[in-house]
């Protein structure tokens, strides 16, 4: 075949309706593979050629390829399994996802801002290898001694090691280059920070296994689009939406490959519209097919990992009082050992009843008071008022009269919309309260106190009852109304601003009245425990909330706490400009000469590797549209490599972007660690980039390289992993920064703290 019937045939695949994989061959003679338009629509009873060019049977480059594969898995396996029990101590965030492993052996409720798969996996892999779910889980550096495990480790650690493999096959499929799929592989297995990763009670491995595995569905369902309807097209469609559903069971962060995904088949969806040959009917039928397997199914089955998630935790636990006070009563009363557990309230509030107020934004707690003064200097100095996060007797108040009348024998009367009442702390018999001074942290904000003595005080103690969205006269009820309490004599509204008060207010969260009256969950409260015999009671069952209503509220729940994620004093909040060029690692185990560590550090040499790749794709991309737009036309081979890449590499560099970029608008802080789901895109485009370099793409002068220069990359990697290995798998001995250490020379960056 000459060089103007290979360039004939590429243009017919790119006419096509659906485009096939090129399979033009490059030497004299070669047949060209490529399958005619007219099967894009039918196709699927064709035998389409396997990459070789031969009708079902593998060629010699499948051969190859296979045993490649094999050796990237062994790999893997070996460098993610290697000292898995050492430390044999908690790590970093072990001391949160193992424990969360065992709330769910032991059923036992508990709140966290990720969605609840990844525990749910460690917790069921923990169980299935012998843990008993009795480990306390306290703090980093804790003995596991004779407790199981390993199971844990073991499990993210074998999903950490399909991290390379599916690597190699994304690249395989959109480069056709068994050594740039080894390239991308080897970028992987050799670094370190992925090593590390990968070998901890840590839900990062369950993310990154569903996230590649969503790339690698997607790529290889694009290569069954001749075959549209067949079983192999829906297998890959199917599985596409399980992984999603996966990404997103396992962190929010899976949104970002949902949109990847979706990205891709709103193309795919309008290349197909722009097929003429294909009818309306059957392009409906590719767009249902599709909101299906990607839309429908992925809900489906993200929302059954909460229904899984609320009946296995059917417990009470530390979770119990994150949800708000309107929905958490009545779903406390289904969790066994709850006080609220199959227990029953009055209905409505009234005069002479005893109740406990929560506040509806997170953390911010019930209304409390103890006897404690605020210190001199802080506002006036009278009794505390603070927000508490648990349930303690010194949330009671008891609900008094404006004219602090006591008679309490006629029939109860019920507190509506604007009524005026007195809150008397049933402990110290002091008043809530609040006056002209700045409160203790929010200046512009007035202080809360208790003031007076057995229930007697002055004016400042009046508030209004305000029930939101209501009218005057509504009633207001318990659980279900949110309510505000404006201060009568200032204006203010009854606030909690979510501020941790210093050690003479026992670190509890500030309640201040707010001058700025504007409904906020800061300011609205709910009545979430009442006493009053005099009151008919309602079982809370009445009031069990739907499943859609428990998703509803864990979801709320579930953002919020991840936008209330702020760094605390003295704690280092990493940025995301540092993480491409690996600016700064995170310690996970360790920090003196004499304690095992380790620490979290991607391999340099791949990470910069990466970073350089990244900027000449960029600048290539650049050159190639401008080459284009010129009319400088490309042949044979060289125009196929040049389309691989342009496409392939497009769509990885749109996931580095999408998994990147999204964090530099986060309010919530960061970490090192969230780069990695994102450093992966970039690992397989350099390969791919890399790929396409050593086959003369862009340069005719190159494209006679030979093709252990693209294993040369693989060796590199491999050499720097043996300088870096010691901070995955731990160390000993003097600190780096000293000329004693064997890790002096390494410490390429004085950012770098191992």
């Amino acid at each position: 075949m000459d060089g103007r019937q290979k360039e004939h045939c590429t243009q017919r695949q790119d006419t096509s309706a659906v485009r096939h994989r090129k399979t033009c061959k490059a030497n004299e003679g070669s047949e060209c593979l490529s399958q005619p338009s007219n099967e894009t629509s039918n196709g699927a009873n064709k035998r389409i050629p396997k990459r070789g060019g031969h009708l079902d049977s593998p060629s010699k480059d499948d051969h190859v390829s296979v045993y490649t594969l094999v050796l990237v898995l062994v790999l893997s396996v070996c460098t993610r399994f290697y000292k898995i029990t050492e430390p044999p101590h908690v790590c970093w965030d072990e001391t949160h996802f193992g424990k969360m492993g065992s709330y769910y052996i032991n059923r036992t409720f508990f709140f966290d801002v990720h969605p609840p798969l990844g525990k749910m996996l460690i917790g069921l892999a923990g169980y299935l290898t012998g843990y008993d779910g009795t480990f306390p889980f306290i703090k980093p550096g804790d003995k596991y001694e004779h407790h199981n495990y390993w199971g844990m480790r073991a499990f993210c650690a074998a999903l950490g090691s399909c991290l390379p493999p599916f690597a190699f096959l994304i690249v395989l499929e959109l480069s056709h280059s068994t050594p740039a799929a080894l390239i991308a592989a080897s970028l992987l297995i050799f670094d370190t920070g992925c090593i590390t990763l990968s070998q901890y009670i840590l839900l990062d491995p369950i993310l990154m296994f569903f996230i590649v595995g969503s790339v690698l569905c997607m790529v290889r369902f694009n290569t069954q689009r001749l075959r549209p309807f067949s079983f192999s097209w829906w297998f890959w469609l199917l599985l596409t939406g399980f992984c999603l559903s996966g990404s997103l069971g396992v962190k929010f962060v899976g949104l970002f490959v949902i949109l990847l995904v979706g990205i891709n088949t709103a193309f795919d969806l309008w290349r197909l519209l722009g097929d003429l040959s294909l009818s309306l009917v059957d392009f409906g039928k590719h767009l249902l097919a599709r909101v299906f397997g990607l839309i429908m199914l992925p809900l489906f089955l993200y929302t059954t990992i909460f229904a899984v998630h609320f009946v296995v935790l059917n417990r009470s636990g530390p979770g119990d009082g994150f949800f708000s006070s309107s929905f958490h009563s009545s779903f406390q009363s289904r969790l066994i050992g709850n006080n609220l557990h199959n227990a029953s309230m009055p209905e409505y509030l009234a005069y002479g009843s005893v109740i406990t107020v929560k506040n509806l934004r997170i953390a911010g707690g019930y209304l409390h008071s103890h006897w404690h003064l605020y210190p001199e200097g802080v506002g006036a100095h009278q009794q505390q008022v603070t927000g508490y996060l648990h349930k303690d007797y010194n949330n009671l108040w008891l609900v008094k009269r404006p004219d602090n009348s006591d008679d309490l024998t006629g029939p109860p009367e019920l507190i509506r919309h604007g009524d005026i009442i007195r809150l008397e702390h049933k402990e110290t018999t002091r008043n809530l309260h609040s006056h002209f001074h700045e409160a203790p942290l929010t200046k512009k904000h007035l202080q809360v106190t208790g003031y007076g003595i057995n229930g007697s005080g002055d004016m400042n103690d009046l508030w209004q009852v305000e029930v939101c969205g209501g009218k005057k006269g509504d009633p207001v009820k318990v659980l279900r109304s949110k309510v505000r309490f404006l201060h009568c004599s200032t204006g203010c509204v009854l606030c909690s601003s979510g501020k941790t008060l210093p050690k003479w207010g026992w670190e509890q969260v500030e309640v201040t009245c707010s001058p700025y009256v504007k409904e906020t969950p800061s300011t609205q409260w709910n009545i979430e425990d009442l006493i009053n015999p005099k009151l008919p009671n309602i079982s809370l069952s009445v009031l069990k909330p739907t499943f859609l209503e428990i998703l509803w509220e864990s979801h709320i729940v579930m953002i919020r706490g991840n936008s209330g994620l702020k760094p605390k004093d003295n704690e280092m909040n990493s940025k995301p400009w540092h993480w491409p060029i690996n600016y700064q690692g995170l310690r996970f185990s360790g920090v003196n000469e004499t304690e095992y560590r380790v620490y979290l550090l991607g391999n340099p040499v791949i990470w910069w590797l990466n970073l350089l790749s990244l900027a000449l794709f960029l600048l290539m991309l650049t050159v190639a549209s401008l080459a284009k737009q010129r009319g400088v036309k490309m042949e044979g081979m060289r125009k196929v490599h040049c389309h691989t890449l342009m496409e392939g590499g497009g769509m990885l560099l749109l996931g580095w972007l999408l998994h990147y970029l999204p964090f530099y608008i986060m309010g919530r802080i960061l970490y090192y660690h969230h780069y990695f789901p994102a450093m992966l895109f970039s690992s397989m485009l350099t390969a791919l980039h890399l790929s396409g370099m050593c086959s003369g793409c862009f340069v005719s002068s190159i494209s006679n390289i030979d093709l252990t220069l693209e294993f040369q990359f693989s060796i590199s990697a491999c050499f720097s992993f043996y300088l870096f290995h010691p901070l995955s798998y731990g160390m000993r001995g003097p600190l780096a920064h000293d000329p004693a250490s064997s890790m002096a020379g390494l410490r390429w960056m004085e950012s770098w703290e191992f």
